[in-house]
């Protein structure tokens, strides 16, 4: 039995901490066409994912985890610490509280921390990571809670996508929005606004444009000049240079950058990035 553990819905894009030395779960998000399933884990082929729904004309969807999933993540630990996607977006975090309720009802000893994180991949991402920091530290149950939710007031998360049809035809943002991305080169930047919904910005002709504004917008949301995670969607050139700019306006930053996960590339489609940063 696990003494601590930390779960996220695999929106978070991670699925193990430290090389497996923290226990972790991941709970799957599914992405779902006419056609075929796809299961968001460690396993699933996202480039190959990503390629056969750029050609697919049909309706695509997504499902949370159930609370039946979320219970088969918190295993057997007395303290679970529980990451979810924006309950704008999904129905994750409510399937996560009902298996809190479950769980604390059948183990009265044991305790489950869900949050809300209003957002999703890499500003999730730097929330697990300062669980693992406070647990670290030595804090307690409860003081892990309550700092993480005054951490997470103070993260931000940007985009810059190239298209938005997944997110118009899901219902995520409007289809007038979603048609200036990818016409004559338009990059749409936004930011996950503090109700968790996805909100664009501003419209940018090239990624260099694009990425200046990104810059600027991280600036404007109080930046401050410590952890950016860069999670982007096959766009490994342009999410180097924007870590470069940022490093070179802030020489002591930490900028992670890796690839998003099934989920996040569904929404971010290709050429797609999303930034979660300390403000």
């Amino acid at each position: 039995m696990d003494e601590f553990k930390i779960v996220a819905d695999s929106s978070a894009d991670v699925y193990e901490i430290e090389n497996g030395e923290v226990p972790f779960a991941s709970a799957a998000l599914k992405i779902i066409t006419a056609d075929r399933e796809y299961t968001d884990d460690k396993m699933l082929d996202v480039r190959a994912m990503v390629d056969e729904l750029s050609k697919y004309k049909g309706k695509s969807s997504t499902s949370c985890p159930n609370p039946e999933d979320w219970l088969a993540a918190f295993g057997q630990a007395k303290e679970v610490f529980c990451v979810t996607i924006t309950s704008t977006l999904s129905g994750s975090y409510n399937a996560a509280c009902i298996a809190k309720e479950i769980y604390e009802e059948c183990y009265p000893e044991r305790r489950v921390f869900v949050i809300d994180t209003l957002s999703a991949g890499p500003e999730m991402r730097l929330i697990i990571e300062k669980i693992c920091e406070l647990r670290k530290k030595g804090c307690d149950f409860e003081e892990i809670c309550q700092k993480t939710v005054e951490y997470s007031k103070g993260t931000k998360l940007l985009f810059m996508l190239k298209s938005m049809k997944n997110l118009a035809n899901n219902g995520r943002v409007s289809h007038l929005s979603a048609k200036a991305a990818g016409v004559l080169g338009i990059c749409v930047v936004g930011k996950a606004s503090d109700r968790g919904e996805l909100e664009p910005l501003n419209k940018c002709r090239g990624e260099d444009k694009a990425i200046g504004t990104i810059l600027n917008r991280m600036k404007e949301f109080g930046f401050n000049g410590k952890k950016v995670c860069i999670a982007h969607c096959f766009e490994k050139i342009a999410a180097a240079k924007l870590r470069s700019s940022i490093l070179q306006k802030y020489p002591d930053a930490s900028v992670e950058m890796y690839n998003c996960g099934g989920l996040c590339s569904f929404y971010a489609e290709k050429g797609g990035m999303l930034i979660g940063f300390e403000a």
